[in-house]
């Protein structure tokens, strides 16, 4: 039962308990004290033994019940009364050796004895019972406790997650995209299952694999499908559950891990973000002695004792293979390394198609379409973004995913969610509305392997808008003249407020910090600039660590560093100038646009090319739109329009011009 305030109140089986042990202990004390608990004594053991003993009082009967004396007595005046006391239990057999004498001198006339009960012994009994309960209970709470990952007295246990080869689920078919890397494992599977063929070749399967890429490009679900194929048991362990704050226990775990893997092999050992404790050895300011460090030499250590028969492979995970120590990737330890990429188009869609399965999608959604445009996207992305579509149908009280769903979701997934209740003034609309039709202008005059998706002026995450484009297709590498397209496009916003507003304002900051990024890489780490031509500077697997730079050297003198500075300098600022200039050329574009935004606060890429092709005429473009026609033919279709209506209104003047000259005939 709950209170008023909503907590809850004690449960009627807790109160029936409480009041059964009360009043037990009052039976249990009644019983020990006798009818005298609670009562104060008026007589004494001596006033008793007086009574018995005297010859004013006429004692007629004496009861002893354990150490209770009940004496009854007549007084001078012949009243009957009773006296009642407790006895200690060392003095009862002198009491009734008293009643005795008494008995045989006359001066009682009976008595009866009832042998009292030591409760001192059952006393005794019940506390040396209890305490080989208590005992019990302790050590049997602190082997459970032992057991358990949360527990204080765990920690040097094995904290991975077993799966039971019964209950594992996850396969390969399961597994969409990552073919070659489906591939490599399968040798693994085909060791857990058949390790005798590989015995009588001489065979060594490697002992450990390392699985590395983008986060949510499917490690950890490769890693159980390779269990789950193999039919093993399949340990699961973050690098972050071995270190803790006492020294020592995280190299304790690793033994604990690696005891249970044997025993249970043949079996896979993972250990997903393997970087939290796999880091290089004694780079930073701390020194090598620390808990971290300690760990990974434990499982260096496991890993090297492993025998040749034991059937244990050790997989692990992780987002940054160049801050592994060296140690571990040596062969003998993580001696195959599998890249797990990011997912093509193809593998996308497929991808999409498993986690579409339970989803009910409407007639006009093609999956391949979603997979061209979301370029980028992971596995986790990907199952986001149906995710996320899901919910806006619900939200939408629609029965069927949509393709808008899908796109909406898309947008979400990449912005974050758009903020439609947020009052726009006309002057933020205006600004905002130009800065975006300048991304989304350039990009289409200048890039050919991407195209405007979306301009929107509607505030989404930390942006006040944004525009969104696809690639046409997956690339794997850029040239020159993309990454300088790319700079282009992110300057169009701040040329476009210079232009078109006469000031510039903050929301370009992540847009020059995005321009100047590229050109400082195509400087230091492409080799792509006319004064530094096929050179780089600095190494790309620079080290993240504080302090393990400060003993390195610049690999180039200050001169070269600030003509480096120049040379950014030099392409952001061309950028720029060419920016301005197809600003300049598609003012008509630029103009329509910014109509167009600050209207309907968003268009869509097929509305964006139907402007651009207009060349900024929104009355063509709305005729296009309405008569379901491109461009072109709403073009031909509407000059012809306009043809055929002035020879009507030719024809009509021509009429109207012979009716009016044979009037005038006849009137002359």
């Amino acid at each position: 039962m709950e209170n008023k305030d909503g907590r809850q109140g004690p449960k009627l089986g807790s109160l029936l308990f409480y009041g059964l042990m009360l009043v037990a202990l009052v039976v249990l004390s009644t019983v020990i004290f006798g009818n005298n608990y609670g009562r104060q004594e008026k007589t004494t053991l001596a006033d008793v033994l007086e009574y018995i003993n005297s010859t004013e009082y006429k004692v007629t009967s004496v009861e002893v019940n354990g150490t209770n004396v009940k004496l009854t007595y007549k007084d001078q005046s012949g009243a009957v009364k009773s006296i009642n006391q407790s006895v200690p239990y060392e003095y009862v057999d002198d009491l009734v050796l008293v009643l005795e004498e008494a008995k045989k001198n006359g001066t009682i006339e009976n008595y009866n004895y009832s042998e009292p009960f030591d409760w001192s012994i059952l006393i005794n009994i019940m506390m040396f019972g209890g305490t080989i309960v208590l005992v019990f209970l302790i050590f049997n709470t602190i082997n459970r406790q032992t057991r358990d990952s949360n527990s204080v007295f765990s920690f040097g246990n094995n904290r991975a997650k077993l799966t039971d080869p019964d209950k594992m689920k996850v396969k390969f078919s399961d597994v969409a995209g990552s073919v070659e890397e489906k591939e490599e494992l399968s040798e693994i599977v085909d060791f857990l299952k058949s390790p005798a063929k590989y015995k009588e070749l001489g065979a060594k399967i490697p002992k450990g694999v390392l699985l590395y890429g983008a986060p949510g490009t499917g490690k950890t679900l490769l890693a159980r499908a390779v269990a789950g194929e193999a039919g093993v048991r399949f340990f699961y362990i973050s690098g972050s559950d071995f270190v803790e704050m006492l020294v020592g226990v995280g190299a304790s775990r690793v033994r604990s891990l690696f005891a249970d893997a044997k025993r249970a092999a043949p079996s896979v050992v993972f250990i997903d973000e393997i970087d939290a404790v796999g880091r290089k050895r004694g780079a930073g300011l701390g020194g090598g002695q620390d808990e971290r460090e300690q760990t990974l030499n434990q499982i260096l250590v496991e890993m090297d004792g492993f025998d040749v028969n034991t059937n244990i492979i050790v997989m692990a995970a992780t987002n940054r293979v160049d801050v592994l120590d060296p140690a571990l990737l040596r062969p003998g330890r993580f001696d195959r390394r599998i890249m797990v990429n990011m997912p093509d188009a193809d593998e996308r869609e497929a991808i999409l198609k498993i986690h579409a399965k339970n989803k009910p999608l409407a007639k006009d959604v093609s999956l391949r379409e979603v997979a061209l445009s979301t370029v980028g996207f992971t596995g986790a992305d990907l199952e986001n973004v149906l995710n996320e579509a899901a919910l806006l149908t619900a939200r939408r009280n629609k029965k069927e995913i949509s393709m808008n769903e899908i796109t909406d979701a898309t947008f979400r997934v990449q912005m974050g969610p758009q903020k439609n209740s947020k009052k726009l003034s006309d002057k933020v609309k205006r600004l905002t509305s130009y800065h975006e039709a300048g991304h989304a202008v350039v990009l289409k005059a200048t890039s050919e392997f991407e195209k405007v998706d979306r301009v929107t002026i509607i505030p989404a995450g930390s942006a006040g808008g944004y525009t969104a484009y696809k690639p046409v297709e997956d690339t794997d590498f850029y040239t020159e003249k993309m990454l300088l397209d790319v700079i282009k496009m992110s300057l169009g916003g701040r040329a476009a407020e210079e232009i078109f507003l006469g000031e510039v304002s903050t929301g370009a900051a992540s847009d020059l910090q995005h321009c100047n990024s590229i050109a400082k890489n195509m400087i230091k780490r492409y080799g792509l600039s006319s004064k530094f031509r096929n050179m780089v500077f600095g190494d790309e697997n620079e080290e993240v660590f504080l302090g393990y730079s400060m003993g390195q050297v610049q690999s180039y003198s200050e001169q070269t560093a600030a003509a480096i500075d120049q040379e950014i300098k030099l392409i952001i600022d061309s950028c720029y100038e060419e920016t301005k200039r197809i600003l300049n050329e598609k003012r008509s574009i630029m103009e329509a646009l910014a109509a167009r935004l600050q209207d309907k606060l968003t268009v869509d890429g097929p509305e964006f090319e139907m402007i651009y092709e207009a060349n900024g005429d929104l009355e063509l473009v709305d005729y296009a739109r309405k008569n379901k026609l491109s461009i072109s033919e709403a073009t031909e279709k509407r000059s012809s329009e306009i043809t055929s209506g002035s020879i009507e209104d030719l024809i009509a003047d021509d009429a109207s011009k012979t009716s009016s000259d044979d009037k005038d005939g006849e009137e002359n």
